[in-house]
C-alpha cells in the first residue's frame, strides 16, 4: 500500500507539470517586462523628462495674461476725470497683457537641447532595464530547461531499474539467479526514487523562481514550452574585443551616458547665456469703470470705451552685476559636466571588465562542455561493456550499477556544462545587444 500511494503521489506531481499553462521564452520576457514595477517607475521618469522637454520648447511661445480688479475707496478718492473728490467710490479695472522674449542669448535654445538629451538618456535607461530583465529571465528559463533534462535522466534511470528488477525477480523465481541480486537492485531503485524526487523539487523551485521574476499571481499552473533546436543552437563564440566594439555602439547604458554628457554640455551653454542682455516685447490693453457715490456717473459701457488704453513696448535688460550668481552657475555647470564625463568613462571601463570576464567564463564553459562530452562518451562505452558482462553473467549487479552511475553522472555533468555554456554565450550576445 505504501508503494501504491507513493506511485500516486509521484504521478500527481508529474501531472501538475503537464496540466500547467506553458510560456515560451519570448512570452516569459514579455510578461516580465509588462509586470516589472521598477520598469514602470523608470518609464514614469522618462515621461517626466518628456514633459520637461515639452515645456522647454513651449517657453518660446508668447505669454498672454488677463486680470480683473475691484476696489472700494472710502473718503478722498480719484475719479475718471483724474481729479480727487471727497467722496466714497468704487473702481473696476480690466487688463490684458502679452509678452514675447525676442533674444535671451540663446538660453532657451540651449535649455531645449539639454532637456532633449536628458529625455534620450532616460529612454536608454528604460532600454537598459529591459535588457537586464531579458537577461535574468533567459538565465532562469535555461535553469528550468536544465532541471527538466535532469528530471528526465532521473526518470529514465528509475524506469530502467524498475524493468531490471522485474526481470531479475523472474529469473530468481526460476532459480536462474541468486536472491541477493534482488536486494541490490531494490536498494538501487530506492536511491533512484530519491534522486527523482529531488529532481522534481529542483524543477518546481526553478519554475517558482521564474514565475516570481515574471510577477505572476498564479504560479502553481505555470510551466515553460520547450524551445526549438534553432533557439538552443550554439552560435559562434565572439572575441572580447569584437563584443566590446559592438557594445560601444549598441549598449543602452553607453548611449545613456553619452546623452547625459550632451545634456551637461548644453547646461554649460545655457548658464553662459545668462551673461547676455535680453530683449523682450510687451503689449498691454486696459480699461476701467469708476463709480462716485452721490454723483452722476457715466454708464458702464461708455466708461469702458472712454477709459480704454493700449501700449506696446520693448525692454532691454543688461546684466551688470548679478552678485556672482551667473559666474557660480557656470562653474557649477562645468563641474557637473566633468563629473558626467568621468561617469561615462567609468561606465565604459566597467563594461569592458564585464565583457572580459564574460568572455573568459564562456571559454572555460566551452572547454568544460567539450570535456564533459568526452566523459559522457567514455562513460557510455564503459556502461555498454559492463551491461554486456552483466547480461552474460560475467559480472555482478554491483559492477553493473557502478558503471551505470558513472555514465549517468557524466551525462548530468554534460547537460549542466551545455546549459552553462549557453548561458555564458548569451551573456556575450547580451552585451552586443543581440538578445
Amino acid at each position: 500500500m505504501k508503494r501504491f500511494f507513493c506511485i500516486l503521489l509521484v504521478a500527481g506531481c508529474l501531472s501538475s507539470f503537464t496540466k500547467a499553462e506553458t510560456y515560451t521564452l519570448q512570452q516569459c520576457i514579455a510578461t516580465a517586462v509588462q509586470n516589472n514595477n521598477e520598469l514602470r517607475r523608470q518609464d514614469n521618469r522618462r515621461e517626466a523628462q518628456q514633459l520637461a522637454y515639452n515645456q522647454a520648447r513651449q517657453n518660446l511661445l508668447p505669454y498672454l495674461n488677463g486680470s480683473v480688479g475691484q476696489s472700494w475707496v472710502f473718503g478722498r478718492s480719484i475719479g475718471a476725470d483724474n481729479v480727487y473728490h471727497s467722496q466714497n467710490s468704487s473702481q473696476t479695472s480690466f487688463n490684458l497683457s502679452a509678452g514675447l522674449m525676442l533674444f535671451d542669448g540663446l538660453q532657451m535654445k540651449f535649455q531645449i537641447d539639454q532637456t532633449r538629451a536628458s529625455l534620450l538618456s532616460s529612454e536608454q535607461d528604460v532600454k537598459a532595464l529591459e535588457a537586464d530583465i531579458t537577461m535574468n529571465i533567459s538565465a532562469m528559463y535555461l535553469q528550468v530547461l536544465l532541471c527538466k533534462e535532469l528530471l528526465a535522466v532521473a526518470q529514465n534511470r528509475l524506469e530502467d531499474t524498475t524493468l531490471k528488477l522485474e526481470k531479475t525477480e523472474a529469473l530468481v523465481s526460476t532459480g536462474r539467479m541468486a536472491q541477493g541480486e534482488i536486494y541490490a537492485i531494490r536498494a538501487q531503485q530506492s536511491k533512484e526514487q530519491l534522486s527523482c524526487t529531488q529532481a522534481e523539487n529542483d524543477l518546481r523551485l526553478a519554475l517558482l523562481d521564474l514565475a516570481q521574476a515574471m510577477e505572476l499571481d498564479d504560479f502553481l499552473s505555470f510551466d515553460i514550452a520547450l524551445p526549438s533546436d534553432d533557439e538552443l543552437g550554439e552560435r559562434l563564440l565572439p572575441s572580447n574585443d569584437e563584443v566590446f566594439a559592438v557594445a560601444l555602439q549598441n549598449r543602452p547604458e553607453i548611449k545613456a551616458a553619452e546623452y547625459s554628457l550632451q545634456a551637461s554640455e548644453s547646461a554649460v551653454k545655457a548658464a553662459k547665456a545668462a551673461y547676455s542682455p535680453t530683449l523682450s516685447a510687451g503689449a498691454n490693453l486696459g480699461t476701467g469703470y469708476y463709480n462716485m457715490n452721490g454723483a452722476e456717473n457715466e454708464k458702464f459701457g461708455k466708461q469702458l470705451g472712454d477709459n480704454l488704453s493700449t501700449s506696446v513696448g520693448l525692454t532691454l535688460n543688461v546684466p551688470v552685476f548679478t552678485r556672482m550668481q551667473t559666474t557660480n552657475a557656470v562653474r557649477q555647470a562645468k563641474l557637473d559636466r566633468e563629473n558626467t564625463r568621468l561617469q561615462m568613462e567609468q561606465v565604459k571601463k566597467d563594461l569592458r571588465k564585464k565583457i572580459d570576464q564574460a568572455y573568459y567564463n564562456a571559454l572555460a564553459a566551452q572547454s568544460r562542455q567539450h570535456a564533459a562530452g568526452q566523459a559522457e562518451e567514455s562513460g557510455a562505452e564503459a556502461f555498454r561493456y559492463a551491461e554486456q558482462k552483466y547480461e552474460s553473467g560475467r559480472s555482478s549487479v554491483y559492477e553493473y550499477y557502478e558503471a551505470r552511475n558513472t555514465y549517468t553522472q557524466a551525462r548530468s555533468e554534460r547537460l549542466q556544462a551545455k546549459y552553462d555554456y549557453l548561458f555564458k554565450l548569451k551573456i556575450l550576445y547580451y552585451y552586443q545587444g543581440l538578445l
